[in-house]
């Protein structure tokens, strides 16, 4: 390990964005350098770092761990970014704490929207390393100086797919054709904008008209005013419910919404998002969304309480659950692991007695905290089995693409084919699994028209998962091209889903001329599947014979705890679970996979063996 360099990360705690942060730790552990990613009590500390006794928390972290380049990330509010870095900065300057000074400090950067970058860099006179979101692993490296010869050549990595995607995804943006879109046929039957639809009632139309995808959408304004905020976002929805683009509201709740709902919030930080506090608010959006649909996110605590809520306030489309998630492990709530298992396996219960859909919002979850390709199709379809024997009768199947964002689309389409195909082997007459595709969070680049660019070609890969399926994806969740610069407004989210209804069209009808390769014959992307998927397959038999009642909260918990379920980025500062983070991962072959001490590949059943013979 490298000495002359420590990279300590820091963000504000009230930003709960953590994959960047995550993929920039990563990043310079694998040139070898030290990463060290602060406590939330740093975090919390950046806050108020005026204080006297919070700055000194944060003063003696730096000395202890010796860090040497300082790395600040937020990204909510650009002018609430700004306050926290200089107020930090301004701070060590003053303190002597930089290498120039007798400090340690060789250099700071800000990762955060551009905007924020723009006031910094006016602020410090350009001495900060900034990173507004578009950049390449490689341009990151470069940015912090490391030398080229301690760079991963993997990263150098480059696919003819992913080439073409984009060749013909700046076409489909530069013509321009996307806005002379029309939104699709889904509002022709009886129960449309009742108080009686359903997302079940809307798919089944839209299939029956070949008018699929159904178009989901997440979003929500910022504002420090509460009740602006609510005000700002209910124009939004009536602005969007009159496009009749969008079948499924998503709102973007806020984290008091999903910690703290229904308590008094004074003096408590919101940190963006739509800050949703009664029933009585859900109902008000659920009046102005119709005829859409809609959904939200699960709170962070009593989460079969919320879902009856969500129910009868907001006649939920589907609920959205993260079993392992939101709670105690990612420092969004304070439930231990095991309690938030058992809640949202109680939260399970009641959404069967509903007949309601159930989205187990997970996979991206463990790919966010470093785990490997493998374990994104396991923890899928360990959530997927467990709402099937609870009663769900359809599930909602989310396959975030692009995260990370280096990996290769044909890895990518390898790794959401084994996972859909292990979980389509569990339909049956009662249960039944929707495709939802989406652009992962930490995918799109500052530059708008660019961004376009990605957002239609992500597009083209999501019609590339199941090929020879016209009705898949039956759900895109839309994820708005500006998403690494600002909130998306009404009329951003409108063109974002016009890009991606064009992109379908002109896709597919290019494959059906020839025109584009047909990736269900790539042999490339069939080995990968297979090889995937077997290894998964193993893995899941593996896990269901050797560990009683794997399909409840404490199966669930025992194969996290152990470690069956890797996450080498868990910011666990209390050590709770050090088998979750023993084993590392890398990025190989345009994936990602568990490795040894030597950097070499870890097959999973073997590990698995290994760790069951230590118990």
């Amino acid at each position: 390990m490298e000495t002359d360099k420590v990279f300590g990360f820091v963000k504000p705690l009230v930003d709960v964005h953590t994959m960047g942060l995550y993929a920039m730790a990563n990043l310079v552990r694998e040139c070898g350098y030290k990463a060290i990613i602060a406590s939330p009590e740093i975090n919390s500390a950046l806050e108020q770092v005026q204080k006297l006794n919070n700055y000194s928390l944060v003063k003696s972290w730096i000395i202890n761990n010796n860090i040497t380049h300082l790395c600040f990330s937020y990204r909510l509010d650009p002018n609430d970014a700004c306050d926290y870095f200089m107020q930090l900065y301004e701070m060590l300057l003053g303190d002597n704490m930089t290498a120039a000074t007798g400090g340690t400090i060789q250099a700071f950067s800000f990762a955060g929207l551009p905007e924020a970058c723009r006031l910094i860099a006016e602020k410090t006179q350009g001495n900060v390393i900034l990173f507004p979101g578009s950049e390449t692993p490689m341009e990151s490296l470069e940015r912090y100086n490391i030398p080229q010869e301690k760079i991963k050549k993997s990263l150098l990595a480059d696919s003819e797919y992913d080439n073409m995607r984009m060749a013909f995804a700046k076409k489909i943006i530069e013509s321009e054709s996307y806005k002379n879109i029309t939104p699709q046929d889904h509002y022709g039957y009886p129960t449309c904008g009742t108080d009686n639809d359903t997302y079940v009632a809307r798919l089944n139309y839209a299939k029956e008209k070949g008018a699929l995808p159904i178009i989901r959408t997440h979003s929500g304004p910022y504002n420090p005013d509460r009740m602006e905020a609510i005000k700002e976002y209910n124009s939004w929805v009536e602005d969007l419910a009159k496009s009749k683009l969008l079948d499924v509201l998503s709102i973007g709740s806020s984290q008091l919404t999903q910690s703290n709902f229904g308590e008094d919030w004074e003096g408590l930080q919101n940190g963006g998002g739509v800050p949703i506090n009664s029933p009585l608010e859900y109902r008000v959006i659920r009046e102005k969304a119709k005829p859409m649909l809609a959904r939200t996110y699960s709170g962070t605590k009593d989460v079969p309480a919320l879902a009856k809520i969500h129910e009868e306030s907001l006649n939920i489309s589907w609920h959205a659950l993260s079993f392992w998630w939101f709670n105690e492990l990612d420092g969004r709530g304070k439930n231990t692991l095991l309690d938030n298992l058992k809640e949202h396996f109680e939260a399970v219960r009641y959404i069967v007695s509903t007949g309601k859909p159930v989205e187990p919002n997970v996979p991206h979850h463990f790919a966010f905290r470093g785990a490997d390709d493998i374990t994104y199709i396991i923890s899928g379809f360990l959530a997927a089995k467990a709402c099937k024997l609870l009663g769900v009768r359809h599930l909602i199947l989310q396959n975030m693409l692009n995260t990370p964002k280096n990996t290769l689309g044909i890895q990518d389409l390898a790794k959401g084919r084994s996972m859909l195909r292990l979980i389509k082997e569990l339909e049956d007459d009662s249960f039944s699994v929707s495709l939802q595709s989406r652009v992962g969070l930490d995918y799109f680049a500052t530059d708008l028209e660019h961004a376009k660019v990605q957002l239609a070609a992500a597009t083209c890969m999501m019609d590339d998962i199941d090929p020879d399926n016209p009705n898949s994806p039956e759900i895109v969740h839309v994820v708005n091209y500006s998403e690494a610069v600002r909130l998306a407004t009404p009329d951003i989210i409108s063109d974002s889903i016009k890009i991606t209804l064009e992109t379908l069209k002109e896709y597919r009808a290019a494959k059906m001329f020839g025109k584009v390769p047909n990736m269900g014959y790539d042999q490339e992307t069939i080995n990968r599947t297979e090889q995937l998927y077997t290894e998964a397959k193993e893995a899941i038999t593996f896990l269901e014979k050797n560990i009683p009642n794997l399909y409840t909260p404490e199966g669930f918990y025992f194969v996290f705890a152990h470690g069956f379920l890797p996450v080498p980025y868990l910011m666990d500062h209390e050590n709770k679970y050090p088998k979750a983070k023993m084993w590392p991962t890398a990025y190989k072959n345009g994936g990602i996979q568990v490795v040894d001490d030597e950097n070499n590949p870890i097959y999973t059943l073997q590990r698995y063996q290994k760790i069951m013979s230590s118990l």
